[in-house]
């Protein structure tokens, strides 16, 4: 019995560059490097089962697909058809999956393990059932071998060189271009191409007709890279380096069937008739050269069958209509008489439709339509305007066409044109005017009017004063001007803006000044906060400031950022711990609060606000020190109430002066510490102090001292 190649299952989806829809790897490169000679280059026409009737690669091979049973040198499985024991049919007993090209290689590597590549050129449906206008195409490669997760390869094979790193299911990679539903060509652009065939200068030859047995392995030629092989190395996931070869096999088995039928595709079918109902039909169909393409004698429309005219791949017939083309339209057949069994395509017949007259009058806001139809029976078909409607006359109240118009005739004809226009060229609209200002202001102060969401072109501002006690307007000519009131009043201006389309209507805004007060600073609410961590200061509740000035007065020396704003930042210092080893005399604990002073002022004064910032209370629970004088071992534990991170030292004696125990440690997540660490030999002391970076401290606390 013949052996037949491994199939994967399909699954659909976009076209990706790497999918691996059944397991995936951690790294999938391709890295493949030498110049490519050779690829896919066309997909034939469409055949009754609306996929391409083949497929040609660069070397002018072509494969039709293999969709019946009964060639078992180009076949498709059983259980992909629902009824495996009647013949193929479209749609009723047709394949779930088939294959242009059905080509992969297996072997056993040196470590044991099963490998298997795949590289198909596949049919198949997007919901993978059948049904019209679901036929998809697409390339496949497809590798996959047991591996221990995180090792990386090196697998050169006719269609590149791929670097896949393994993942906890080994490697598993597929990559499948081509599957969006009727995008035939996608399947170009895939690294599938051109054809795998076995070696002619290898006996046995391949059958007749066929690349290959696809029971029988075999080499092979058609890699466009040369590399008719399989090889599988191990690389070194750093460097790249190759550090094993695993195994290489230059046997394949391949499945495919020359393509001896060519098809027939209908490009166009359009019929033209006069007043007395005759006229003429224009065929334009495509195949390869040299096809005896036909026109199927029709006698309701009055003509018999008749061959086309053909130049390299395209033909063209025009035939005569002595009948009658029906209301609602005629089909017509063309038949590539060449082919075995005969190739057939029917198309519906349509009227050609010519544009005369395709304009837009801007200043009107009409659009004129002028069309005819080839059809000049005494019932002549319906034009319309795509979007618009029938054509009866110019469309009206049009304010802005499309750039190119669609008239479609009821018989089926349709054409695009583009569209010219006319009227006078349009200018900017006028300027709008708009005028923000405070409607309150101390006298003394600088107020601010502000013009910028004055809207369109605008080529000039201009405020004026018109009312209040006069002042100088600085930036009068700009979106934003401003001034400075003296005295107590209410005070107006006018905005006005010009510009292309003219001088928009001026607006008017009014501000209310009183007389000058003091700046009243104002702080903000003392802060407590972990040490480490950044402090925003808030003096936003300062009222009649124009100027602020922060300063520090007392505590830990702090770095400022934005001192001169209302909401300057600074970070809470940590607290300093006592050196290793120590013992450190000279060392004080101080865990004084930052207190920091504001000065808001105007021209009529200054006051000035100070804010607290304490350090959070840090507690220590859990305290637990042992120390064993048989091994001069310290062992020390607890729990600070504070989650920060921060750093905890033990020092020797009632005083964080004394002589360190250990290195400072690292608070956990959950606020705890330990301290595991040999020596130094405490002598008589029995005491220990702790002090941590974020300003807790215990003095003091007893040693249990064992042997």
């Amino acid at each position: 019995m013949k052996k037949k190649l491994r199939r994967f299952a399909v699954t659909a989806g976009v076209t990706v560059a790497v999918i691996a829809p059944l397991a995936g790897t951690a790294a999938a490169v391709v890295v493949t490097t030498a110049s490519r000679q050779g690829s896919l280059t066309q997909a034939g026409p469409l055949a009754e089962h609306g996929f391409p009737a083949w497929y040609r690669d660069s070397n002018g091979l072509r494969l039709e697909a293999c969709t019946t049973l009964d060639d078992p040198l180009c076949s498709t499985l059983p259980d992909e058809v629902p009824n495996p024991d009647a013949p193929v049919s479209y749609p009723d007993n047709f394949p779930g999956e088939f294959f242009y090209q059905l080509a992969g290689a297996q072997m056993t590597l040196a470590n044991g393990v099963d490998f298997g590549i795949g590289m198909d050129l596949e049919g198949a449906w997007a919901a993978e059932e059948v049904r019209d206008g679901d036929q998809m195409v697409f390339g496949r490669i497809r590798i996959r071998f047991d591996a221990v997760e995180g090792t990386r390869y090196r697998i050169t094979h006719p269609y590149g060189v791929d670097e896949l790193t393994a993942d906890d299911r080994g490697v598993n990679m597929t990559e499948d271009i081509g599957t969006t539903p009727g995008a035939f060509g996608q399947a170009i652009t895939s690294r599938v191409g051109p054809f795998l065939k076995w070696d002619p200068a290898v006996a046995p030859a391949a059958p007749a007709g066929y690349t290959g047995d696809p029971g029988v392995d075999h080499r092979v030629v058609g890699s466009p890279y040369g590399t008719n092989f399989v090889r599988v190395e191990q690389v070194d996931p750093a460097s790249g380096a190759v550090i094993a070869d695993l195994g290489s096999t230059d046997l394949f088995s391949v499945q495919g069937r020359y393509a001896a039928n060519s098809g027939i595709d209908i490009d166009q079918a359009t019929y033209t008739v006069g007043a007395n109902g005759t006229g003429v039909i224009e065929v334009f169909a495509s195949s390869e050269p040299g096809q005896s393409i036909e026109v199927t004698g029709n006698a309701q429309l009055g003509f018999r069958t008749t061959r086309l005219r053909g130049d390299n791949g395209r033909y063209y017939g025009r035939f005569p209509v002595t009948g009658s083309v029906p209301a609602t339209g005629a089909t017509i057949e063309v038949v590539n008489a060449g082919d075995r069994p005969v190739a057939r395509k029917t198309r519906k017949l349509v009227d050609v439709v010519r544009v005369t007259d395709a304009r837009y009058d801007a200043d009107a806001g009409t659009l004129t339509v002028a069309a005819a139809s080839s059809d000049a029976d005494s019932t002549p078909p319906q034009l319309s305007v795509t979007g618009f409607g029938p054509i009866t006359g110019p469309f009206t109240g049009v304010t802005a066409p499309p750039a190119a118009v669609t008239v479609t005739s009821s018989s089926g004809g349709s054409t695009t044109v583009p569209l010219t226009g006319s009227g006078q060229a349009f200018v900017p609209d006028l300027p709008v005017a708009n005028a923000v200002a405070p409607a309150a202001a101390v006298a003394g102060q600088k107020v601010t009017l502000d013009g910028t969401g004055s809207t369109g072109a605008i080529d000039t501002y201009s405020w004026t004063q018109t009312s209040g006690p006069a002042v100088i307007v600085t930036g009068a000519a700009t979106p934003t001007a401003s001034f400075v009131a003296t005295q107590a009043g209410t005070y107006t201006f006018r905005l006005a803006v010009s510009g292309p389309g003219g001088a928009g209507t001026p607006v008017t805004v009014s501000v209310t000044v009183t007389g000058a007060a003091p700046a009243v600073a104002n702080a903000g609410a003392d802060q407590t906060v972990i040490r480490g961590r950044t402090v925003t200061l808030d003096g936003s509740a300062s009222t009649g400031a124009e100027t602020y000035q922060w300063r520090q007065v007392s505590g830990p020396a702090v770095t400022l950022t934005g001192a001169t704003g209302a909401r300057p930042t600074f970070t809470y210092p940590s607290l300093t711990l006592p050196a290793a080893p120590g013992p450190n005399p000279t060392y004080v604990y101080t865990n004084d609060p930052v207190v920091l002073e504001l000065t808001a002022r105007n021209p009529s004064g200054a006051s000035t606000s100070r804010v607290t910032v304490r350090p959070q209370a840090e507690t220590f629970t859990g305290l637990t020190v042992r120390y064993r004088t048989g091994n001069n071992e310290w062992r020390i534990s607890g729990t600070s109430n504070l989650l920060a991170g921060q750093r905890i030292t033990a020092v020797l004696g009632g005083t964080p002066a004394g002589r360190v125990v250990g290195t400072p440690v690292t608070v956990d997540a959950a606020g705890a510490f330990s301290i595991r660490v040999t020596g130094p030999n405490p002598g008589t002391v029995r005491t220990i102090s702790f002090v941590s970076s974020t300003g807790g401290q215990v003095l003091g606390f007893p040693v249990t001292v064992t042997n």
